[in-house]
Formats: structure tokens, C-alpha cells, sequence
């Protein structure tokens, strides 16, 4: 928070308040340029972020809400109940 109100004061114009953003967005972009290694580093995180929410959740996370109760009303229900009494089996 301390950096932040160092950067971006709020006596500060909106001009001087883009020119800052402007300078932190184009350092990162200047760093993100000149990496070697952490480009396929970035690469591979992305590929398996993809990999965890998109194809996981297709093929192992059935929508078991959806077919067991029509209504919102219901599923909320259902989720309070499990939550304060749950059934351990």
C-alpha cells in the first residue's frame, strides 16, 4: 500500500496519474521482452492452467447440481445443508 500511494497520490492529475501507469506497464513489457527462459516458463504454466480448468472440469466434474435440483433455491439448500451437516461416509 506504501508504494502504491508513493507512485499514485491523490493530489496528482489524471495525466501525471496515466504517465505513471504508462512507466509500470512498459517496464513489465521491457522485462517480459528481454526474458530468455521465463518465456516457455510462462508458456508451460499457461498450458497447464488450460490443461486444469478447461479439460479436467469437461471430463471429471460432472454438473451434479444442475442434474439433481431444478431451481437455484434448491441448490442453495442442498449446499447450506451439506455444509452444517454433512454425512461422512
Amino acid at each position: 500500500m506504501r508504494i502504491c500511494s508513493l507512485y499514485l497520490q491523490p493530489n496528482m492529475t489524471v495525466k501525471q496519474k496515466m504517465n505513471t501507469l504508462t512507466k509500470v506497464y512498459q517496464f513489465y513489457i521491457t522485462g517480459f521482452k528481454n526474458m530468455t527462459i521465463g518465456k516457455n516458463l510462462w508458456l508451460i504454466i499457461f498450458i497447464k492452467l488450460f490443461i486444469m480448468f478447461a479439460i479436467l472440469k469437461l471430463f471429471f466434474f460432472k454438473d451434479f447440481l444442475g442434474s439433481k435440483f431444478s431451481t437455484d433455491a434448491e441448490k442453495s439448500d442442498y449446499v447450506i445443508e451439506q455444509i452444517i451437516n454433512p454425512k461422512h461416509k
